[in-house]
């Protein structure tokens, strides 16, 4: 017999399906125009810091934070791709809006937490990034765009899942351009409390990719909500937004030591 939180969780899922339009796995939103005139204002010193940071390469080895500097294809491409990620996490979460913890896991040069951090103020966010030298820079932009709700982790994502501090103790974690799905999966479920969301941001045509992680995404204690087509600004004009919920708790072996799920992935 199932648990009976296991039971709620699965009787929301199927009525969320039915909900959806079209078809139950699949469907079409833009990110609204306000959020993203909002953040792209907000937003306006990420150019320049990403501009004093490749200046700096001058003098110190790369920190590849990104290969967009330009300030107008940093707005229209990074925040907007960003922020498309925002329609189908509102619309799939069950809880309380005004009160979410989120993880951006390896979030790099903030993407797309930091962007979501100024367009949902109320909102919680965590930065987790393994890399020192990209962790300096995401403090750095988090006090010069004066964010007072977002805080910044260096570690790995394995280590942080098997922490007491923050293994199951968000409501969504996002991803994007990190690793293969099935990875991703490893590093992000751990994170997310039960009827919470794990969202990846994936290319336009991920569909390989999800099914090699269904057997991965169903050991870590969740299953496949929604396949959503998202508007970009990048080369093909569209990226997916891959929704999973959280439906038990993940066993306690993951996720496991640092580099294994890279190197082999469940």
């Amino acid at each position: 017999m199932q648990p009976e939180g296991e039971r709620r969780t699965n009787a929301w899922t199927r009525h969320y399906l039915t909900q959806t339009q079209s078809s139950p796995r699949r469907s079409r939103r833009r990110p609204a125009a306000a959020a993203v005139a909002v953040a792209q204002e907000a937003c306006r010193d990420v150019p320049l810091l990403l501009q004093q940071q490749q200046r700096r390469r001058l003098r110190r080895p790369p920190m590849n934070l990104t290969a967009v500097t330009d300030e107008d294809e940093v707005m229209t491409r990074h925040v907007a791709d960003s922020l498309a990620v925002l329609p189908p996490l509102e619309r799939a979460y069950r809880g309380d809006l005004g009160g979410m913890r989120l993880v951006d896991v390896g979030s790099g040069a903030g993407l797309p937490g930091l962007i979501l951090a100024v367009a949902r103020p109320r909102w919680k966010f965590m930065l987790l990034e393994s890399m020192q030298k990209r962790c300096l820079f995401l403090e750095h932009a988090v006090e010069v765009m004066g964010l007072s709700n977002v805080d910044v982790v260096c570690d790995r994502a394995e280590n942080v899942g098997q922490s007491l501090d923050f293994r199951e103790a968000f409501d969504v974690a996002v991803a994007r351009a990190v690793a293969e799905l099935k990875v991703l999966a490893e590093y992000c479920l751990p994170l997310v409390r039960i009827d919470g969301l794990f969202i990846a941001a994936k290319g336009h045509n991920p569909h390989e990719e999800i099914k090699n992680a269904k057997s991965a995404v169903h050991k870590l204690g969740a299953s496949m909500l929604e396949v959503c087509d998202v508007e970009s600004m990048g080369p093909h004009g569209q990226r997916t937004a891959v929704v999973y919920i959280k439906e038990r708790v993940t066993p306690k072996k993951y996720p496991r030591h640092p580099g294994t799920p890279s190197k082999m992935p469940l």
